[in-house]
């Protein structure tokens, strides 16, 4: 049995590269805000709230997974709820050690009472930048575009993302339900943001085939894959990826949620791992998956065997694979290294 604590994981530094905003809020305050902006939730009080969009053991589809942003999008339609939202993961980021994170989300599903996509933005940059400021911790804004919505709107978002490129926003995504929704009908919006120089990075391989994925890549130029959980299924494809250094964010609790795999201990992880694939591990959804970067590498540690060595390696790859520019990035890498090194006794066992 491994021994490695949680309570030492929380306090390694450590780098996430995919955490959902309207995933990753505070049950006391979507409660708060709701009361305060007069919406109406299925509980009022915190433990039976809860109870309906926290999931421990359950197993949903991953449209009835995504069902549930309802709730939390419900309370995040004002410039001050994203702010103080932004600002409260930074603190909840910081709690636990988190030295670089790079949070994403789509500002059109923030426009219900008339925000625009910019105001959107503005106000999550202006949290997250009050949260960097007090703790320390770096971030990046990763953009979403959703398979499920018009691919019209994937271009503005697109074009929001290269409007900021360099205040802030990091990449473009897109998430959503993947099956019927292929990532080939917003190629546009890719195209803008191939063309612009912004990194991406797609959702695919969750919910559908190594099919997904291959499209990412080759039709969307993804320079990342969110979950991939299907790659194995196409060994020339995984050989692809590998040999590319293509990151895959792997999300453990978040997969067996949506019924990804059928548990966490039959994940492909420990498989892509040792095949040498750069992977990182991640939260996904906080809130949802009731989960923070912490436990999920806890989780790694004690279901797959991983080392100290290999903790460290994987914070590493997850640093080498964030759309930080490259100058900046060495440094990161080199100051969580030092960190690790120093601080806990922790040096690589790889070339």
């Amino acid at each position: 049995m491994n021994t490695i604590s949680l309570e030492l994981i929380q306090k390694l530094p450590k780098v996430e590269l995919h955490c959902h905003l309207d995933g990753s809020l505070r049950i006391n305050s979507i409660i708060d805000l709701a009361k305060k902006n007069k919406v109406k939730l299925p509980a009022n009080e915190p433990k039976q709230l809860s109870k309906l969009i926290s999931l421990n053991k359950q197993k949903i589809s991953l449209e009835d997974y995504i069902a549930l942003f309802d709730i939390t999008l419900s309370v995040m339609q004002d410039e001050d709820a994203l702010d103080r939202i932004s600002y409260e993961l930074m603190e909840d980021l910081n709690s636990e050690n988190v030295s670089y994170a790079e949070i994403r989300f789509s500002p059109i599903l923030h426009t219900k009472d008339g925000m625009t996509i910019e105001d959107a933005l503005n106000a999550v940059q202006k949290g997250l930048n009050r949260g960097a400021k007090k703790y320390g911790v770096k971030y990046g804004i990763i953009i979403c575009g959703i398979r499920s919505i018009d691919p019209l709107i994937s271009i503005q978002l697109a074009e929001l993302a290269v409007k900021f490129k360099n205040n802030g926003v990091v990449g473009f995504d897109l998430a959503g339900a993947e099956y019927n929704y292929p990532a080939k009908e917003h190629k546009e919006a890719f195209y803008i943001i191939r063309n612009n120089n912004v990194n991406t990075t797609l959702h695919a391989g969750e919910a559908f085939g190594p099919e997904s994925i291959h499209q990412a890549i080759h039709t969307c130029g993804a320079n990342r894959i969110g979950h991939g959980i299907r790659l194995k299924e196409d060994p020339e494809l995984l050989s692809y990826i590998n040999n590319h250094r293509i990151c895959l964010e792997i999300c453990l609790t978040s997969n067996y949620h949506t019924g990804a795999v059928e548990s966490i201990k039959e994940h492909p992880f420990k498989y892509y791992y040792e095949k040498g694939i750069r992977v990182s591990l991640n939260t996904d959804n906080r809130l949802i998956s009731n989960t923070n970067l912490s436990k999920e590498y806890f989780l790694a540690s004690q279901l797959f065997n991983l080392g100290l060595k290999d903790i460290r390696e994987i914070i590493i790859m997850s640093m080498k694979s964030s759309f930080v520019p490259h100058q900046k990035r060495k440094q990161m890498i080199k100051n969580i290294s030092n960190e690790l090194e120093n601080d806990f006794g922790i040096v690589s066992a790889y070339i």
